[in-house]
């Protein structure tokens, strides 16, 4: 996802404009650009690929003015060059957007054919010049805005900057996220809290449809209709700090050892310890009613969402549906009374997956999300929000996000079971012994970095790897996979165990090493059998398991990775390290961007 930040200031804005964007950079992206108003012009400087590139243009041709936007592309229309960067300009506006204008070719077509001329491939620049007509025909920035968004469709983000104007900006949103910060004698505009932590934490979120005047005395926010609307000024308690490295070599690397922490403060919120109790927030309905669930979800939040359909069925018997968020709409799901809908999404923003999200509500689902943001556009609409505490995520290969999310879904499952009398409350309170286990046993499971940092040059030359895994350890075979494609680039695929003899065993000669995910148990000598078909094969396999799976079955492996032995229901917390760190260990070997792999974006704002 692109990151937006403006700042209407008192004093010269361009190097605290770069540094905003710095804190946007876990984000994703590929060029960059500022543009402030200074004595009547736009002053605006750009670069393709890292911010270091747009600084360096600075250095030698420095962008004067109190007031200005900046913007990292990620790109969607148009390849990732300077003349593609926002932000786009014309002789009177400039502008920065995130999101997609979807009748872009349409609004092009018709300023083509009166005379306009464009200098980039992207749909923003249409808004520039549509922006710009207003402006050019005597109309105030207000009006000019207020004639221009009606014409947009799709999703955006936008904050716009006037060159006859040096003393406000306008912002816009709609399907992406724009939040107003307030300062003294100063305010801003970003893409989120995090973008403007170091210059503010009075911040206030626009809803769907809000557009905003933003002067150095404060702001003026309007509806979609144009009414005057106030807008909740909270604090955010995002700190700079909070998204410094520290010690750690990456930002992945940080998250993945700040585990142990974020999962018992996930479930501080979520369990009564004394009374061994699960507590969720209040709701306005009756969980017990709930017939069906449907989850829905992106990436390694889908994973999480698999998991937790073990646990629905298993201890509550409620049946589950799971989609993932892209193609969920459009195969027309059947959403019958009485069903609960689950959305899970680190940044409470996901395009697709909010869509779900509203044609779920539009179809009479009570809506329940699980989200990392407690003010995203998710979280809102939410009927149940379950809130995890991660704290902010960087890394764009999510790590903690995830284990917290499970931490939440093990807690709700058995929240429900309960409810649904499927579970007594004996059972409940050791269900919740097992969770407060979950952060020592996640200690346990990093005291492994260093075991598994000296396998890593094992895997690290492979073009192919497998994963895989049973029960609820299938969609950890599949995160792990995601995993390693995500920052080694190495193709992987996750599968479960017994389907490698319906297809892809196929696929095994020495060359394809095979990570076995295989904590003792029930299912344990099943998948230690699909194990032994990789290695008459001459599958080279590395086994995760605990230190009775790894005296069973560890002779004759590539490489064995010890985890502590804990109960089946916080197995996939504790087995989502190794497999985070595998892929952390492997991509570093290759010496990959870990956290900012190419082409990847830490939230997809569009579809």
């Amino acid at each position: 996802m692109c990151g937006i930040i403006g700042i209407v200031g008192k004093s010269p804005v361009s190097d605290r404009l770069v540094d905003g964007l710095k804190r946007m950079e876990y984000r994703g992206y590929d060029s960059a650009g500022v543009c402030t108003v200074f004595d009547g012009q736009l002053i605006r400087r750009r670069a393709e690929g890292k911010l270091a590139n747009l600084v360096n243009v600075l250095k030698t041709d420095d962008a004067a003015g109190n007031i200005g936007i900046a913007h990292t592309r990620w790109a969607t229309h148009g390849a990732p060059t300077t003349s593609n960067a926002h932000p786009h300009a014309t002789g009177e506006v400039a502008l920065v957007h995130n999101g997609i204008i979807e009748n872009f070719k349409q609004l092009r077509d018709e300023l083509t054919a009166r005379g306009r001329t464009f200098e980039s491939e992207t749909d923003t620049e249409v808004v520039a010049h549509l922006v710009s007509e207003q402006v050019e025909a005597g109309h105030s920035p207000a009006d000019a805005v207020k004639a221009v968004l009606p014409r947009l469709r799709g999703a955006f983000a936008l904050a716009i900057a006037f060159r006859q104007f040096p003393d406000f900006l306008i912002g816009a949103r709609l399907g992406s996220p724009l939040v107003v910060g307030y300062g003294d004698g100063e305010t801003y505009l970003g893409s989120d809290a995090l973008a403007l932590a170091p210059l503010t934490q009075k911040i206030a979120y626009l809803e769907e449809g809000d557009w905003v005047i933003v002067a150095r005395d404060g702001a003026q926010i309007f509806d979609k209709d144009n009414h005057p609307v106030e807008r909740a000024i909270t604090t955010s308690g995002v700190s700079a700090a909070q998204i410094e490295k520290g010690n750690y070599r990456h930002y992945m690397q940080k998250e993945i050892f700040e585990q142990p922490t974020v999962v018992a403060q996930t479930l501080s919120s979520y369990i009564r310890p004394l009374e061994q109790t699960v507590a969720l927030p209040q709701m306005d309905f009756d969980l017990a009613g709930v017939k069906r669930i449907t989850i829905v979800a992106c990436g390694t939040s889908f994973y999480a969402g698999m998991v937790a359909k073990y646990w629905f069925e298993t201890f509550a018997r409620v049946p589950v549906d799971i989609d993932v968020a892209s193609e969920f709409r459009y195969r027309d799901p059947v959403l019958e009374e009485g069903g609960l809908a689950l959305f899970i999404s680190q940044s409470g923003e996901t395009a697709d997956t909010l869509a779900a999200l509203r044609h779920c509500k539009e179809n009479g689902q009570t809506i329940a999300v699980v989200v990392n943001v407690p003010t995203s556009s998710m979280a809102r609409e939410a009927d149940l929000l379950l809130p995890t505490h991660a704290g902010p995520e960087i890394g764009v290969a999510s790590t903690k996000a995830f284990t917290c999310q499970l931490a939440v879904l093990a807690a709700l499952a058995a929240h429900l079971a309960l409810v649904k009398g499927k579970l007594s409350a004996e059972e409940e309170r050791e269900i919740v012994r097992h969770l407060i286990e979950a952060p020592a046993a996640l200690n346990a499971a990093l005291a492994h970095d260093e075991d598994i940092a000296a396998m890593a040059h094992l895997i690290a030359p492979a073009r192919d790897v497998l994963y895989l895994g049973r029960g609820p350890d299938y969609p950890l075979a599949m995160e792990g996979a995601l995993k390693l494609k995500e920052i080694s680039y190495i193709h992987a695929e996750g599968y479960a165990s017994g389907e490698m003899k319906h297809g892809p065993i196929a696929l095994i000669d020495e060359a394809v090493p095979v990570i076995v995910l295989a904590p003792s148990g029930p299912l344990f000598e099943k998948t230690v059998s699909n194990m032994q078909e990789v290695r008459a094969r001459g599958g080279k396999v590395v086994l995760i398991s605990d230190a009775e799976g790894i005296a069973e079955a560890g002779e004759g492996c590539l490489a064995t990775i010890e985890m502590p032995t804990v109960h089946p229901l916080i197995a996939p917390l504790v087995y989502a390290v190794p497999v985070q760190l595998l892929a952390y260990h492997v991509a570093c070997a290759k010496g990959t961007d870990v956290d900012q792999p190419r082409n990847l974006a830490k939230s997809v704002t569009v579809e």
